[in-house]
């Protein structure tokens, strides 16, 4: 065969291909001849096939990682309220500590603060002070924020947000939607940790109320509904960017050791771990809010002159009473800190605000202390965020799971 018939039977050879191979080759259906398909092509092709398969691969993984509103409320509910009560004598010590009228102050260093108020009033009225309206402010409060909290991750993401922007959003609104329960119940509670003891007589706070049910009628009776949302601007202030930081760094660190170990289960280890880094890291952040909210609502406001009503018969003794009518009940409307972790301790000489501003507080105590007095207190807040947060966020994940698991039992023994 000569190279003409080679090369003639090449080219009847190529264009005898179905129509099919012309569609991929050459034509288009309505035999309108098409581009060739290059190299590039197929490459970015493959590339395109990839990255479809990646999207909806985490799509599904996304979709998987969702459990039920109700699920994520009552593990949020436990394993907050668990976190909250296991660091609730760690609070009571700062608490003390912040708002100790005395001078010099009776309690110092956090080892002999324990000491001394286990030995003089023991556990439940003493480091456990208070732990009633904590319990009651806790679990829905945390209930709250993490039904809010997934509500809105989920819809923003499926919005298009990005996830990092949707895990900060979504912390404030969750915090803010929680904050008219806990308010509350952390003025209750804090008040009942100052105090101690009723009647208590190793340590005279200003507060000395029967139980959790006298303390709200006291309240109510002597300085009205609102007092029990006192601090409520400046505990905002500091507790939204609080959990807007921490559940933010809390959900990247699980993607990273999710992705290190391959894994949704990442292990006991990296569940604290991420957990108490995440609460530690925005503690430290949030500390300069800290110390200006603790400042503000422990400073004695030296005008508020409650009115006093009904006096003596016996004029000798009116003055006497009334005056000392008058001191009684300015120590119990003394302005305390409202939100757990209470970690600032205000030393001898501190300058006293004088502002319900947050943002006029942080000027002054930048101007008269530096940047060390907005991080007063920065170690004991540490310890507090992050002990109470890897605990929260690993009981969390653990009560998720065996909700998970529960579910799928109950799901499986009704079909069978």
């Amino acid at each position: 065969m000569s190279l003409a018939s080679r090369v003639a039977n090449l080219f009847s050879s190529g264009t005898s291909t179905t129509q099919q191979d012309r569609n991929d080759f050459g034509f288009v259906d309505d035999g309108v001849p098409a581009r060739k398909q290059t190299f590039a092509d197929v490459k970015l092709g493959t590339r395109r096939v990839r990255s479809d398969t990646m999207a909806s691969k985490a799509i599904e993984e996304e979709e998987e990682s969702r459990p039920p509103y109700i699920h994520s409320m009552i593990a949020g509910g436990i394993g907050g309220t668990t976190g909250d009560l296991l660091m609730h004598s760690l609070d009571t010590v700062k608490t003390r500590q912040q708002g100790d009228p005395h001078f010099p102050p009776k309690y110092t260093t956090m080892a002999s603060s324990y000491s001394t108020i286990l030995r003089q009033e023991g556990v439940r009225r003493g480091l456990y002070g208070g732990w009633l309206p904590a319990l009651l402010g806790s679990f829905p409060g945390t209930i709250i924020f993490f039904g809010a909290y997934e509500y809105s991750k989920r819809h923003m993401i499926d919005f298009g947000i990005t996830p990092t922007m949707a895990y900060l959003t979504s912390g404030f609104l969750a915090d803010f939607a929680a904050s008219f329960v806990y308010v509350p119940s952390e003025v209750l509670k804090t008040r009942l940790q100052l105090q101690g003891r009723y009647n208590n007589p190793f340590f005279q706070s200003g507060y000395n109320y029967k139980g959790t049910l006298h303390a709200v009628r006291t309240i109510v009776r002597q300085e009205g509904f609102s007092a029990l949302f006192y601090g409520y601007k400046a505990t905002i202030f500091r507790d939204l960017p609080f959990s807007a930081l921490q559940f933010t760094f809390y959900e990247q660190g699980q993607t990273w050791a999710q992705k290190w170990k391959q894994s949704r289960d990442i292990g006991l280890p990296l569940e604290l771990l991420t957990g108490a880094a995440a609460g530690g890291l925005a503690g430290v952040i949030t500390c300069p809010l800290d110390v200006v909210k603790t400042r503000i609502q422990t400073q004695i406001n030296p005008s508020a002159e409650p009115v006093v009503k009904k006096t003596p018969a016996h004029p000798a003794l009116s003055s006497e009473v009334v005056s000392s009518a008058k001191s009684s009940l300015r120590q119990q409307i003394r302005s305390i800190s409202t939100s757990s972790p209470s970690t600032h301790t205000p030393r001898p000489g501190s300058i006293n605000l004088d502002t319900s501003s947050v943002f006029t507080g942080l000027k002054l105590i930048y101007k008269t202390e530096g940047v060390a007095g907005g991080f007063r207190g920065v170690g004991p807040r540490f310890v507090w965020t992050s002990v109470q947060s890897g605990c929260m966020l690993f009981l969390y994940q653990k009560i998720l799971r065996q909700l998970e698991i529960y579910a799928a039992s109950s799901n499986y023994e009704s079909a069978v």
